[in-house]
């Protein structure tokens, strides 16, 4: 298959993160509605938890599998553990650390007897100026981003090899993730409205489904000319790490709400969207 046609299977695949923006445009939302779409963010998230980590886990897995039979060493075991451990390490503890920072570049400075200013630093810094549900969406939309990279690149690296059935199945399993997936990234921005928030732009919503969904047609593109286990460990575990670090935010506000009924509930129906949508890929033998 030539690079025009993987191309346009890669832009397929990453445009259904659409269909779910528009959830980010609802008006003050009551409160078990807003509690029932951050339950059902954080069922996506888990899932995508558990797809990447998988993912990640069989070049370590099938290392392993050849040292049982005397087939490898224990290098690649070495090696891709290193990546493994590195990347989820990196893709958590980053923004860990960098909410840490911005806080404190937040803080109040005192300048002098009686006056007090805001550093200027914190103003510079990246997303600083969004307001808190902002921010949990573009940092959802990032680390959906990093996770649709190296889905991509199994679609650029099954076309390239001639396997067009294969192909056409992943990019049909994959559109109705990222679909799934467009509505994990607006679900934070309905606690916008309670805070009197304007309503996102239609340009912020396509800006992230851009950050989260266009990755899936760049790793399309990388796919098809060059892949490597290694390249997707790093990819899939940074995903991991950052999408972990978001589902703890999101619990934090959800255990504020209380009704813990309609969380689970909500949860739940998340995670098998997630995992029924995940069959049509795994039907394929993938």
């Amino acid at each position: 298959m030539g690079v025009g046609q993987t191309a346009l299977l890669g832009f397929i695949a990453g445009v259904t993160i659409l269909l779910g923006m528009p959830l980010g445009r609802l008006n003050k939302p009551a409160p078990t509605l807003r509690l029932a779409l951050n339950g059902a963010a954080i069922g996506v998230l888990l899932f995508l938890v558990w797809d990447v980590l998988s993912g990640a886990w069989e070049p370590i897995d099938a290392a392993l599998v050849d040292v049982h039979a005397h087939a490898g060493g224990m290098g690649p075991v070495f090696g891709y553990g290193a990546l493994f451990f590195g990347g989820l390490t990196l893709g958590l503890m980053s923004l860990v650390y960098y909410e840490r920072f911005l806080g404190r570049a937040k803080a109040p400075r005192r300048m002098g007897p009686g006056t007090v200013a805001v550093g200027d630093l914190s103003t510079r810094l990246p997303y600083a100026g969004l307001s808190p549900a902002r921010r949990l969406a573009l940092l959802i939309a990032v680390g959906i981003g990093l996770h649709n990279f190296a889905e991509g690149l199994a679609i650029g690296s099954a076309a390239a090899s001639g396997e067009i059935a294969l192909a056409t199945l992943l990019v049909t399993g994959f559109a109705l993730h990222n679909a799934t997936e467009g509505f994990g990234i607006v679900a934070p921005l309905a606690a916008d409205r309670e805070a009197g928030e304007p309503r996102p732009s239609w340009r912020t919503l396509l800006g992230l489904a851009a950050i989260g969904g266009g990755p899936t047609f760049l790793g399309t593109l990388v796919g098809h000319e060059f892949t490597s286990d290694a390249m997707s460990v790093v990819f899939l575990t940074l995903a991991a790490g950052s999408i972990l670090y978001v589902v703890m935010q999101l619990l934090g506000v959800a255990a504020r709400v209380g009704r813990k009924e309609v969380l689970c509930w909500a949860i739940l129906a998340g995670m098998a969207a997630g995992f029924l949508t995940d069959m049509i890929v795994t039907a394929g033998g993938v």
